[in-house]
């Protein structure tokens, strides 16, 4: 199994926070792929159908991902996930991002058409199915409802702080009331505020964890603002239904 991050093409770059390819050549066993919340909606293609919930697809576009979930794949498969920035969804594909959220839906019924899904299965080489996802979300863009500077501005400012009293200083700096903060939320990222920074804060750690920034879990708690281990593990365990040991261990193993 060959796992790579393809470096983001500028014409998507707006819109796209990170590339993940996964090849599996063996195919000796089916494989499961943990989702786990990380604030991004995401692109999924895979070159054989994944089974997810109650259906099965090729091209999958997911909302934000609270409750954690699982993609099982069969045999050999190549598999592509562009990673979006959260507010991306009304802008790119003209729904409300609380529509998907926790509820992934296979791209076609979204767009119309299977045209895209045709092109990436008959494609020869990995490069050419990213140049045909590129090309798809750079048409997209060319469409799309630009950001305002101010909503981009809000998700970074949360994204690089998400501890302490950051949405009250957002909010503030924006001039918005609770209210408009907790509906623009709803509508172009899919969750609360709140429920956003924690996602935030959770990712930001996870990624410490999985990169072994740290010699252990009390300083990763510390470090993300988290009043102790416990405090840490528990959310853990509520955005992945195990603790970051058992979490390790699984890594490990695969």
């Amino acid at each position: 199994m060959k796992i790579t991050h393809p470096i983001i093409a500028d014409s998507v770059s707006g819109y796209v926070k990170g590339i993940l390819v996964i090849e599996n050549y063996q195919g000796r066993k089916p494989f499961t792929l943990p989702l786990f919340a990380n604030g991004t909606p995401t692109l999924v293609f895979q070159t054989t159908k994944g089974q997810l919930k109650n259906q099965s697809n090729y091209l999958t576009l997911f909302g934000q991902t609270v409750l954690p979930d699982q993609l099982f794949l069969d045999g050999e498969f190549t598999l592509i996930a562009y990673f979006l920035t959260p507010q991306s969804l009304p802008s790119l594909f003209g729904i409300r991002a609380n529509e998907l959220t926790d509820n992934p839906v296979d791209l076609n019924l979204v767009v119309g058409n299977s045209a895209l899904q045709e092109q990436l299965l008959n494609a020869k080489t990995l490069n050419k199915k990213l140049s045909l996802l590129d090309d798809y979300i750079t048409g997209l863009i060319a469409k799309a409802k630009l950001d305002t500077n101010r909503s981009r501005y809000a998700i970074e400012k949360i994204l690089q702080n998400p501890i302490g009293n950051i949405l009250a200083q957002v909010q503030s700096e924006l001039c918005m009331t609770e209210r408009s903060f907790q509906r623009w939320f709803d509508k172009n990222v899919g969750v609360s505020p709140n429920q956003f920074r924690r996602i935030s804060q959770f990712n930001k750690a996870f990624q410490q964890l999985n990169n072994g920034q740290f010699k252990n879990l009390t300083d990763i708690a510390f470090n993300n603002g988290y009043a102790d281990q416990s405090h840490y593990i528990k959310v853990f365990k509520e955005f992945t239904l195990i603790t970051p040991t058992e979490y390790l261990s699984i890594s490990n193993v695969q």
